[in-house]
């Protein structure tokens, strides 16, 4: 996996968006290679293999058509998609995909609620199933598919999203009978980390691209690279993407490990608690960094056919467990205390205090209450990630290979707030006083 992300990072941010349906792709397929049906089932291993294959007259790309009107994260109340029973066994799918990116793809893995043979079906993530969809019949038409609209998004335009009408499109069981919601978590986290290391190549690249204009555009008689502001914004985007790499690159291998079956209990769990802290973070840390890449071409950054604009459309598109989390980061900072970097040893302090400060804070989390829980909690995945982050690059600096950059570079990260949950809640921004104060300042002059 890591040999894969690293060669995808350097192809992803000029493909032209194509990592898209690779990413669903690389989920279906690793959701075949997992399946029991795949070896005795002819259609799901001609599948796997189309799938898995290097010659472009077999290979095939995949969909994942989840989202309906209703969707999004609440898949068990917003799939309203029916499959009703055939006499051989198959299903006609009846419903409304509403966010279908790839939809020229070959196949599709989709979501739907089995009718019993009187019309009733279940209700909740219980009554949900996963099925099998080939987008095209033998005979080259749509299979029971009807594209009703392309969307007019706002960036990732060269990936087709269409609303689709599924009007007895023949579909195939996939999973166990309503254990849908269960087959489509791999496969969520395998789309979370090419979504991640997407935002991860679009950082590089963009970062690469101010690296060589600033040597080439003069300014007020110099070189804007002579310009030590310029150069300071620009250490500020190099730490943060190499944070955003390492983040992904460390996410990629205890994937891996879980794949081959390698993983330890505990590298399974930091699994489950990485995965969406990558995908939340990264996504942030992409739109900020193009952001002010783009600011760094001056108003050539805002010209379309520049290609910049687009970069920043695209950004924008995309117990037990947290006592492994926090084990983690002390074995990587063990590893600095060896090093001769001098500014791993504040580095790693900052890190050992902001680590400490946020266990107390989530011990004293368990009297709050859930309204505390909901209003901290992107607060709290904010801080679990950039403590992470930070001890990846402190672990990176203290390598034997590692350069006097490396260590500037997660003393650097580790300077900035590392725990802005803890900031705020000594700030009292999640009391009750704080939510009423945020509900005067945005309502303020609006009638209620």
């Amino acid at each position: 996996r890591v040999h894969q992300v690293a060669k995808h990072m350097l192809y992803s941010s000029s493909s032209g968006l194509y990592s898209c349906p690779l990413a669903m792709t690389d989920g279906a397929m690793q959701f075949f290679r997992g399946s029991p049906k795949t070896a005795s089932n002819p259609i799901f291993a001609n599948a796997f293999s189309r799938l898995m294959s290097r010659d472009p007259s077999k290979f095939w790309t995949s969909g994942q058509w989840m989202t309906e009107r209703r969707g999004g994260s609440d898949v068990a109340n917003g799939t309203e998609t029916l499959a009703f029973p055939q006499p051989d066994g198959s299903y006609k799918l009846h419903g409304y995909k509403w966010f279908s990116s790839a939809t020229d793809s070959d196949m599709t893995l989709t979501l739907a609620r089995i009718v019993d043979p009187i019309g009733h079906y279940v209700q909740g993530t219980k009554g949900i199933s996963m099925f099998f969809v080939e987008v095209r019949k033998p005979d080259g038409s749509l299979n029971g598919i009807e594209v009703q609209k392309l969307k007019d998004k706002l960036g990732t335009r060269q990936v087709p999203t269409a609303e689709l009408l599924l009007d007895g499109a023949d579909a195939i069981l996939a999973s166990e009978e309503g254990r849908g919601v269960r087959a489509i978590t791999p496969m969520l986290t395998i789309t979370r980390l090419h979504n991640s290391l997407n935002a991860a190549s679009a950082m590089r690249k963009i970062l690469q691209m101010a690296r060589d204009y600033s040597l080439r555009r003069k300014a007020f008689g110099k070189a804007i690279i002579d310009h030590p502001l310029h150069v300071q914004t620009l250490h500020r985007m190099e730490v943060d993407t190499r944070g955003a790499q390492l983040f992904v690159l460390d996410a990629a291998r205890l994937l891996g490990l879980e794949e081959t079956n390698q993983a330890t209990e505990d590298e399974s769990l930091l699994l489950r608690i990485v995965t969406p802290l990558l995908k939340l973070y990264t996504a942030k840390m992409a739109i900020a960094t193009i952001s002010e890449g783009l600011e760094c071409f001056g108003g050539q950054g805002y010209i379309e056919d520049t290609g910049l604009p687009g970069m920043l459309r695209d950004a924008q598109t995309n117990g037990q467990t947290l006592q492994v989390f926090f084990n983690s980061l002390e074995s990587r900072l063990e590893a600095a205390s060896q090093s001769n970097f001098v500014e791993l040893k504040e580095a790693s302090k900052r890190l050992q205090g902001s680590s400490n400060n946020l266990k107390e804070l989530l011990k004293d989390a368990l009297n709050e209450g859930p309204t505390f829980m909901e209003l901290a909690g992107r607060d709290l995945a904010y801080s679990l990630s950039r403590l992470y982050i930070g001890s990846l690059l402190v672990e990176h600096a203290s390598w034997t290979e590692a350069t006097q950059g490396d260590a500037f570079v997660a003393q650097r990260w580790c300077e900035q707030d590392l725990c802005p949950v803890v900031t705020n809640f000594n700030n009292g921004h999640y009391s009750q006083t704080g939510q009423l104060q945020n509900r005067t300042t945005v309502m303020e002059g609006y009638p209620q």
